[in-house]
């Protein structure tokens, strides 16, 4: 009877020796940042801005940048497959927003050019500022990245380098919705009318020419406003500390997008959309990045339990071990 007993035993333990003895796949950083897993512990996570959570532990290196910024362009990508009734409904109220906004496109157009065309001081300072606002800023980037170095500020470093992260996510996802809207751009006149037309091709509408026969890219949404916000945003969230730096980020891009109006570029829809696309991409960027510190620092583990089997004066003595984080 004890032998049969014994024998039973281990056969119902047989599958829990085999769970304890199978090899463990190796749990990485990848695989941590993938979007598509639940974090429900994240809900109300609040970052950590403070100077000193930006250390040798955080830090970004070649490889950890270029693996965070793959894990930023496959969440932005594959957001609408996991993305909750409760943020479809917001998303289609902001669509209804903007389909609403389109009645003042071509009034505002009419302003903006209007204004431009009668004060030089208008016309040099949106000139000089949307030309800024393209390769110059990232030559601000650089620049706030090397003195960061050059005083040893980490937190500068990481913050610049978390914001090129959101201007090269924000440039390819614009891209992408330039490609699929094909908008014409409010300096491209149509010969038989004479006017310009705040018109959606779609991705197979063609490409136009302005006046002066220059290929015109789709209008929607504003690739400056887009990457102006997105960094913008970054700085303002990881800066959020210092009052000042959130208005003088912000300012900066709104003015950004405010040139692109006046420079005959964009309707002011393209401008609209462009922002708020680059705020949420800034603000995704900054939680995946903090998301990446709490996993190097321990701060993103969750429980886990583990089976061992011990063998002992004949018998097989099962172990379970659970740790708590």
């Amino acid at each position: 009877m004890l032998n049969r007993l014994k024998s039973v035993t281990v056969i119902f333990l047989f599958p829990c020796i085999c769970y304890a003895q199978e090899p463990v796949k190796a749990d990485t950083l990848i695989k941590k940042l993938d979007s598509l897993q639940a974090k429900p512990s994240e809900k109300n996570v609040i970052n950590n801005v403070d100077p000193e959570a930006y250390n040798e532990n955080t830090n970004l290196n070649f490889r950890t940048y270029f693996i965070l910024l793959g894990s930023d362009l496959k969440q932005q990508f594959t957001v609408p497959f996991h993305t909750k009734k409760k943020e479809w409904m917001k998303t289609a109220a902001f669509a209804g927003i903007v389909a609403g906004l389109t009645f003042t496109d071509k009034p505002i157009n009419k302003f903006t050019t209007r204004i431009t065309n009668s004060s030089n001081t208008i016309s040099s300072s949106s000139h000089f500022i949307t030309k800024v606002s393209g390769l110059y800023e990232t030559y601000t980037l650089a620049a706030l990245g090397l003195y960061g170095f050059v005083v040893k500020n980490q937190k500068l470093k990481t913050t610049t380098l978390i914001a090129t992260q959101a201007y090269i996510t924000g440039a390819v996802v614009e891209s992408v919705l330039k490609a699929l809207s094909g908008r014409q751009r409010p300096n491209y006149i149509e010969a038989v009318t004479k006017q310009n037309k705040p018109t959606f091709n779609g991705p197979f509408g063609g490409t136009k020419r302005d006046i002066y026969g220059k290929k015109l890219n789709s209008s929607f949404p504003s690739g400056h406003a887009v990457v102006a916000f997105a960094a913008a945003t970054v700085f303002a969230k990881e800066y959020r500390d210092i009052k000042w730096v959130p208005i003088v980020a912000y300012s900066a891009a709104g003015l950004i997008g405010a040139s692109r109006l006046t420079e005959n570029k964009h309707w002011f829809t393209d401008v609209v959309a462009g922002g708020v696309l680059g705020f949420l991409t800034g603000k995704q960027i900054v939680n995946n990045y903090h998301r990446f510190a709490r996993i190097k620092t321990g701060g993103d583990k969750k429980n886990t339990v583990s089976f061992n089997m011990s063998y002992s004066m004949g018998n097989l003595q099962p172990g379970m071990v659970w740790k708590f984080n």
